[in-house]
């Protein structure tokens, strides 16, 4: 019941804990990408669908694609070079085609 009425009033929101957990990682350069952010969100108790959410509401266009540059250069110095890897590698992570069209067309 008690449980039931903070859900109710927001005071108790997983989407909210989610987005702000995701956000302080973004700031403090932590975040590694998108799916390893909603893994370690998932060890922490927090549904997909929550988790999602607040991925979507976050990772904006700009911010996703810092993201994406901050991870590439950690997946440089593992030796994935070639582009066809890397691209579906990028995919698995979790990246948006929108950002990962950007990337590969600037390069």
């Amino acid at each position: 019941m008690v449980i039931s009425s903070l859900t109710e009033s927001h005071i108790l929101d997983d989407e909210r804990y989610a987005e702000l957990w995701i956000r302080s990682r973004l700031s403090g350069g932590r975040a590694h990408s998108p799916q390893r952010l909603q893994i370690s969100l998932a060890k922490k108790g927090i549904d997909r669908i929550s988790s999602q959410n607040a991925l979507e509401k976050v990772l904006e266009i700009e911010t996703e694609y810092a993201l994406l540059l901050q991870f590439l250069e950690k997946v440089e110095s593992s030796g994935k070079n070639e582009i066809f890897s890397l691209r579906r590698h990028l995919k698995h992570e979790g990246f948006s085609t929108e950002v990962l069209d950007r990337y590969f067309e600037d390069q």
